[in-house]
C-alpha cells in the first residue's frame, strides 16, 4: 500500500495504576497496554508500521470539549494525597484517579490528535494509537467508566477546527455506550456517532436511558446518533456484521465522511469480563476493511476498553494488520443473527427511517409483542433449564482458538493483459510459463474453443486464466485482473474449473446486462449475484440472484444499496474460496463505484479477488489494480436517494430470501422467538 500506517504508543501511559481496592476499577490495569505492544512487536506489525511520537495535549486541545472549572480540578491531582485523591474521585463514577493519571491523560488525548496531524497532512494512510487511559466516557465537566479526558471527541473537534473538515464519522465498537462522545456531538449534524453496546434493558453500565435506539440525537443533530443496544449478552461475529451490513455501512456512504474515528474499544471480543459477548478477534480485521474506503481511507483508530489480556492483543494485531493492507482472514464461524440482536436492528432501523434515505423502506418499528423484553421474560426458566456446562464458564474461560495469521502471498496482484496494454506499478505481468495438464487444455478446447478457427491466443489467454487461479488457490498470488476477447467465456471457464478441479466455492458478481448461463450455480458451488437492468425474476432461485435496477448500474444509490443490503451479507454467509468480479460489457458502472465494490470484495476469500473485463475496457486497468493493490477507492459524492421502485424491489427481493440467506434478516421471526444460529450455507 503506498503511504503507510501510524502506530503511536509511549510506555509513560502505562505509568499509573489503582492505588485502593475498587472492584469497579481493578480490571483497568497497566498490562492492557504493555501487552497489547508486546504482541504487535512480537509479530512483526511495529516494524512494518511508521512510528509517530507522542504529544501531550494543550489546554486548548483540552478545552475544545472540556470546561475550563474540570480542567483546571484535574490539574490538581498530581499534588494531591492518597486521601485527596479517593475523596476526589467519589465525585465520579467508576473512574480513579493517581498522581500520574494527569500527564498520561494529556499523552492519550495528545496521541490521537497526533494520529489525526499524520493522516490529514499525508504523512500516512492511516494508523492506530495504543492509549492509557480510554475517553469515551468522559464528559464535559467529569470524569468517568475509566476515562479522564475524551480522545476522540477532541479529535473530531480538533480535526474540523485545524483541517476545515465538514463531516466526521466516529464508529464506537467498545461494548460500553460513549455517552461522553454522544453528549457531546448529539446536536452536531456534521459528526455521525455510531455505537453498539451492552444495554439489557437499561440494566448494564453506565444504565442510561440515553444510551437506547431511539435516542437518535437532538435539534439539527437528529438522525446523527446511532445507538446500538444489544440486549443480551453472547453476541457473535454474524451479529457484528448485519449491523455493519444493514445500518452502518448504508448509512455511513450516504453521509460521506472526511475522516474516520474509531473508538476501538475491544470488551467486544470472546472473552472479556466486561462484555460477555462471544466475537472472535478476527471480526476487527473484517469491521476495520469495512471502514477503509469511506473519506479515501482517512482512518483513525484510537483504543478505548479490552480486559481480556488474551482477546485484546489479538485483536489489536487483527486491526493493525487490516491497516496495513494484509489479506483478511475468512471469518470464522458465522450463523444466523440470533433472534434479540435481530430485534435491535429492527428498532434501529425503524428509529432512523426518517433521516436517512437508505433506510426510507425500513420495517415499521416493532409492537410490543415481538419486544426483546418479552422474549427475554418467557425465555428465562427455559434458559436456567437448559444451561451448558460451557454457558457456566465465566467470561475469561471460555476458549477460541487463536487467529488465523495473515499470510500474505508473495505476489499481491498479477494481471492478464494484452501485450499493448502497460501492466500498472506493482501489479505482476501473468501469463502461463508452465505447462498445463493437457487434460485441462483439451477440456478447454472442447468446452470454448470448438468453433475458434485459429484457437492459439484465447487458448492462450484462458490458459493463464487457469493458472493463475491456481496460483491464488496455492496462496502464491492473493488477486488478479484480467482484460479478455469475452468475458461471459472467461467467467465459465474459471467457474468450471474453480469448482470442479479445484473443489472450491466461487462468488461470481456480474455488473451489468448479460445473459450468466444457468447450470453454473445448478450444484451450490457458484453462486451469482448479478446487478444489472434486466429483471431476470423469473430466473432466480437460491444461488442465482438477480438485483435488477431501472437505471441500471450508473444509478449509485441503487447500486450501493444492493452491495450493503444483498451482496455483502449474502457473500459473507456463502464464505467462497475465490471471488469472480465480471465487468460486463457496457455495464455504464461509475468508476469510483466499481473502485468501491473492488475494495469490499476483498473482505471475502481471503482476498482471493479475479477481476475480468473486456478487452476494450483498458482505461479500467489502472484503477481496478489500484484496489486489488490495497489502495482505498477515492470517496463518492453524497449519494442522492435510490428509486423508491428499486428499493422496493430489493425489499421484496432480501425478503423472499431470507430462509436460505440468514444474513439477510433485518427483522426478527414474528413466532417462535428463540435464539437459534444456523452455520453457513451449505451447498446443496
Amino acid at each position: 500500500m503506498k503511504m503507510g500506517t501510524a502506530l503511536i504508543y509511549d510506555e509513560k501511559m502505562t505509568k499509573y495504576k489503582l492505588l485502593w481496592v475498587d472492584p469497579a476499577c481493578k480490571i483497568e490495569v497497566p498490562e492492557r497496554l504493555t501487552v497489547s505492544h508486546e504482541a504487535l512487536v512480537r509479530t512483526g506489525l511495529t516494524d512494518r508500521c511508521v512510528s509517530i511520537p507522542v504529544r501531550e495535549a494543550t489546554d486548548a486541545d483540552i478545552l475544545l470539549v472540556h470546561s475550563e472549572e474540570y480542567l483546571e480540578a484535574v490539574k490538581k491531582t498530581p499534588y494531591m494525597t492518597l486521601e485527596d485523591l479517593k475523596e476526589f474521585t467519589l465525585q465520579y463514577g467508576d473512574v480513579y484517579f493517581h498522581p500520574n493519571i494527569y500527564h498520561c491523560a494529556k499523552l492519550a488525548a495528545g496521541a490521537a490528535l497526533q494520529l489525526v496531524d499524520s493522516v490529514m497532512t499525508g504523512k500516512v494512510r492511516n494508523g492506530m494509537a495504543l492509549v492509557r487511559p480510554p475517553g469515551h466516557h468522559s464528559m464535559r465537566s467529569a470524569a468517568n467508566g475509566f476515562c479522564v479526558f475524551n480522545n476522540v471527541a477532541i479529535a473530531a473537534r480538533y480535526a474540523k477546527q485545524k483541517y476545515g473538515l465538514k463531516r466526521v464519522l466516529i464508529v464506537d465498537w467498545d461494548i460500553h455506550h460513549g455517552q461522553g462522545v454522544q453528549f457531546c456531538f448529539e446536536d452536531d449534524p456534521s459528526v455521525l456517532y455510531f455505537s453498539w453496546h451492552r444495554y439489557e434493558h437499561q440494566k448494564f453500565w453506565p444504565q442510561l436511558r440515553e444510551s437506547e435506539y431511539d435516542n437518535v440525537g437532538k435539534e439539527k443533530g437528529a438522525g446523527f446518533n446511532i445507538n446500538v443496544p444489544w440486549n443480551k449478552v453472547g453476541m457473535e461475529n454474524s451479529d457484528y456484521l448485519s449491523v455493519f451490513c444493514h445500518v452502518l455501512l448504508p448509512v455511513a456512504y450516504e453521509f460521506c465522511p472526511d475522516l474516520v474515528l474509531v473508538c476501538a474499544g475491544f470488551d467486544s471480543a470472546i472473552g472479556d469480563p466486561e462484555g460477555e459477548m462471544c466475537a472472535t478477534p478476527d471480526i476487527f480485521a473484517h469491521l476495520t476493511h469495512l471502514l477503509m474506503n469511506l473519506a479515501g481511507g482517512r482512518l483513525c483508530a484510537v483504543l478505548e476498553g479490552g480486559y481480556n489480556l488474551t482477546s485484546l492483543p489479538q485483536s489489536v494485531c487483527q486491526t493493525v494488520q487490516t491497516l496495513l493492507g494484509d489479506p483478511l482472514p475468512q471469518p470464522a464461524n458465522l450463523s444466523a443473527p440470533c433472534t434479540s440482536a435481530l430485534e435491535s436492528l429492527h428498532c434501529v432501523r425503524s428509529a432512523h427511517r426518517p433521516y436517512w434515505s437508505c433506510l426510507k423502506h425500513a420495517a415499521d418499528p416493532p409492537t410490543s409483542d415481538i419486544s426483546t423484553k418479552r422474549v427475554k421474560l418467557t425465555e428465562v426458566k427455559e434458559e436456567e433449564k437448559t444451561v451448558t456446562e460451557e454457558e457456566k464458564k465465566s467470561p475469561e474461560e471460555k476458549a477460541w482458538p487463536e487467529p488465523p495469521k495473515h499470510v500474505a502471498p508473495p505476489v499481491r496482484s498479477a494481471a492478464v493483459l494484452p501485450s499493448d496494454v502497460a501492466c500498472p506499478e506493482g501489479c505482476k505481468r501473468f501469463s502461463s510459463s508452465e505447462d498445463l495438464d493437457p487434460l485441462i487444455v483439451n477440456k478447454l478446447r472442447e468446452n470454448f474453443l470448438q468453433d475458434a478457427d485459429d484457437d492459439s491466443d484465447a487458448l492462450t489467454a484462458l490458459s493463464s486464466l487457469i493458472s493463475l487461479t491456481e496460483k491464488m488457490n496455492k496462496n502464491e498470488i492473493c488477486n488478479g485482473l484480467a482484460l479478455v476477447c469475452d468475458v461471459t467465456m472467461a467467467m465459465m471457464c474459471v467457474v468450471q474449473h474453480v469448482a470442479a478441479a479445484l473443489s472450491n466455492r466461487v462468488l461470481v458478481v456480474c455488473v451489468g446486462n448479460g445473459k450468466v448461463p444457468s447450470h453454473i450455480t445448478e450444484d451450490g458451488k457458484t453462486l451469482v449475484v448479478q446487478i444489472s437492468s434486466e429483471d431476470k425474476e423469473e430466473r432466480k432461485c437460491k444461488y442465482y440472484i438477480p438485483v435488477c435496477l431501472k437505471k441500471g448500474c450508473s444509478d449509485m444509490s441503487g447500486f450501493l444499496q444492493a452491495v450493503f443490503g444483498l451482496l455483502l451479507p449474502l457473500g459473507y454467509e456463502y464464505d467462497p474460496d475465490l471471488v469472480l468480479l465480471v465487468r460486463m460489457p457496457d455495464s455504464e458502472v461509475h468508476d469510483s463505484v466499481w473502485q468501491q465494490l473492488t475494495a469490499l470484495l476483498q473482505s471475502f476469500a481471503q482476498g482471493h479477488t479475479l477481476v475480468l473485463m473486456q478487452e476494450d475496457e483498458k482505461a479500467c486497468v489502472g484503477p481496478t489494480a489500484s484496489c486489488l493493490l490495497g489502495d482505498p477507492a477515492p470517496p463518492l459524492e453524497r449519494l442522492q436517494a435510490a428509486l423508491p421502485e428499486d428499493v422496493e424491489a430489493m425489499e421484496r427481493l432480501r425478503h423472499k430470501l431470507q430462509a436460505p440467506w440468514k444474513l439477510l434478516r433485518t427483522t426478527a421471526p414474528e413466532t417462535g422467538g428463540g435464539d437459534e444460529r444456523q452455520s453457513r450455507a451449505a451447498p446443496v
